[in-house]
């Protein structure tokens, strides 16, 4: 006779295998963020528009943040024990973070000062413009593609 707990545990067990995949985070295709964003041309402050913008703002913030923190890290570890070349590669990631900005590494810099406002309009511009998106693309690969080709890091 089955006791009340293995009941409970075979329970459990089934609606497991029914449940099928999950995944933690449902991934937002660049085809479902374009249509959003292209009601920003119209109607800029409309909910679809600002979840567009909101979007966008919202990636180039996650990049910057990113990339900081990876480079404190790095620079903190370097600093225990730095010879020669480990200082030069610290001095040297310190410096292209001065001249390009903290997204260098994301391989996209936004240099000088721009208005977020006007990078989200550039990605805004390049969604609408697609003719075919990939339906495999994510809004986080378009948006990087976008960024990566609008705003290149100069060479060293």
């Amino acid at each position: 006779m089955l006791t009340r707990q293995s009941l409970v545990w075979i329970s459990g067990f089934f609606l497991l295998l029914l449940t099928g995949q999950v995944n933690a985070v449902e991934t937002l295709s660049a085809d479902e963020l374009a249509s959003h964003c292209r009601h920003y041309p119209d109607d800029p402050t409309g909910n679809d528009a600002t979840f567009c913008v909101r979007y966008i703002q919202g990636f180039i913030d996650g990049a910057i943040a990113t990339d900081e923190r990876v480079i404190e890290n790095v620079a903190s570890e370097l600093e225990v024990e730095e010879n020669l070349s480990q200082r030069a590669m610290r001095t040297r990631i310190g410096s292209r973070i001065q001249r390009y900005g903290s997204s260098y590494y994301a391989e996209f810099c936004l240099g000088a000062p721009v208005a977020l406002k006007e990078v989200a309009e550039t990605v805004i511009s390049d969604l609408i413009e697609r003719e075919n998106i990939n339906e495999r693309l994510t809004a986080r690969g378009a948006v990087y593609q976008t960024l990566r080709e609008k705003y290149p890091c100069e060479a060293d």
